[in-house]
């Protein structure tokens, strides 16, 4: 939570209050109870940390629809992921490397970020600036500008960065206005059906996979 990259997954889930019971005090390291977040009405989210490092943020859709954006309620306990946070120092620039991607820009918000103000021993009322970006009515990233102290994340030499690492898209097509990392592959097993794979790199250090819908 202090550092460049992709700082969580969120979750639909579909009882936040008794998913919070049942996990304090898990392997599971509660970053923040379940609350409302400024001005958003919609659902409720809390956060936790797992034994790898890696960020979840467990949200309880309350409506289906915020602004422009259509949120999955869930339909089990713990259900799909709906949105991927970013960490960033440069909220633009960032944003404009996703819509290159195809990404379109959605609702800009600033607000208290409880989870990251806390990371950063930061006032409770200072306020982030976030911009989600979507596919249609369909979330996809929320690209938060992190405050002044974020660093970018140690990654060993080889290796994926630690705990959040990547986020893998289907897109229309490997042709995207960003240079690829290597070549594309093909992918077997049931994620990837022997599709085509690349990834990117983002301006905030964050690996895109991208899945190519054709065969």
């Amino acid at each position: 939570m202090r550092t460049y990259g992709w700082a969580a997954f969120e979750i639909s889930v579909s009882d936040v209050f008794a998913l919070h019971a049942r996990i304090d005090g898990s392997a599971f390291r509660v970053l923040g109870a379940p609350k409302r977040v400024g001005e958003f009405n919609s659902f409720i989210p809390f956060q936790v940390a797992g034994r790898a490092g890696e960020v979840l943020f467990l949200n309880q859709v309350l409506s289906p629809s915020a602004d422009e954006i259509d949120l999955p309620t869930a339909t089990v306990d713990i259900d799909q992921i709906f949105i991927v946070p970013l960490a960033t120092g440069d909220r633009v620039a960032a944003l404009a490397f996703h819509e290159a991607l195809g990404f379109t820009a959605g609702s800009t918000y600033t607000f208290p970020y409880t989870v990251i103000n806390a990371a950063f021993s930061l006032p409770a009322d200072h306020p982030t600036t976030l911009t989600m970006t979507r596919v249609g009515t369909v979330a996809a990233s929320e690209i938060d500008e992190y405050p002044d102290g974020a660093t970018p994340r140690p990654v060993p030499t080889g290796e994926l960065p630690p705990g959040n690492a990547m986020v893998s898209f289907i897109v229309a097509s490997l042709a995207v206005r960003a240079p690829l990392l290597g070549p594309p592959v093909r992918g077997d097993g049931v994620l990837y059906g022997d599709r085509r794979i690349g990834c990117v790199r983002g301006t905030a250090g964050e690996i895109i996979e991208l899945i190519e819908a054709g065969t």
